[in-house]
């Protein structure tokens, strides 16, 4: 899943997104409202954490404005406002301006990520915490992997891919797609890197007596998993 950060105090914003990619989530940074906003029209978010005290546009003003746009993957996205501004009447225009949790600085990290994964829950794209296709199933809590009961060690990204795949079923999935939805913009890799996590995937599902086309390449096109 992938989460906007919108905060200018770069030693903030680096803290949050370390905390956040060790809960497996993708992290896109914007260190101004005009940035935020481009990062709304291109890519789908599953969460925004937006500071109130941002140059170029602030975050009442973009809040206001996701809320008001027609942004076909966005509009509706949750919003956490994190901000020093700490009086009622701040949180009640942080509210009405359209967040759906505002939190105070400084704060605890726990809280946080309890509110996170709150918010994404309440937001309809994780509504278990299963995901399956046949015999593998991913538990999205704990981030383990089982194929019919045998239990797969994968790395993070590894990880990631392949709940990407599950949750995509038979949709193809291309390279630059996947690429999009796994990498921050600030650190795409190239296609090749997409191909290696595959062949390791693939690699690994051998060993335990997977089918080698689980994972099927669709040739000129990406990627899906086998129809069961």
């Amino acid at each position: 899943m992938r989460i906007l950060v919108v905060e200018d105090d770069v030693q903030l914003a680096d803290m949050l997104t370390e905390a956040l990619t060790n809960q497996q989530f993708v992290v896109d940074i914007a260190n101004d409202g005009e940035m935020a906003w481009h990062c709304l029209e291109t890519l789908e978010y599953d969460l925004v954490i937006l500071d109130v005290t941002l140059p170029k546009i602030n975050g009442l003003r973009l809040c206001h404005k996701l809320r008001e746009s027609n942004l076909q993957n966005n509009a509706n996205t949750p919003v956490l406002m994190l901000t020093a501004r700490d009086t009622s009447a701040d949180k009640i225009l942080g509210l009405d301006a359209g967040a759906d949790v505002y939190m105070v600085k400084p704060f605890d990290m726990g809280e946080l990520m309890a509110q996170v994964r709150a918010l994404i829950r309440r937001g309809g794209k994780s509504n278990s915490s299963m995901l399956s296709w046949g015999v593998l199933a991913l538990n999205i809590s704990t981030y383990e992997v089982t194929y019919d009961g045998e239990p797969l060690s994968l790395t993070p990204k590894e990880y990631q891919l392949l709940e990407l795949l599950v949750s995509s079923g038979r949709r193809v999935l291309s390279r630059p797609g996947i690429i999009e939805r796994l990498w921050s913009l600030d650190d795409p890799p190239s296609e090749e890197a997409v191909k290696s996590h595959i062949r390791s995937l693939r690699q690994k599902f051998r060993m335990i007596d997977a089918p080698d086309d689980l994972i099927e390449t669709v040739h000129g096109l990406g990627y899906r998993l086998k129809q069961f």
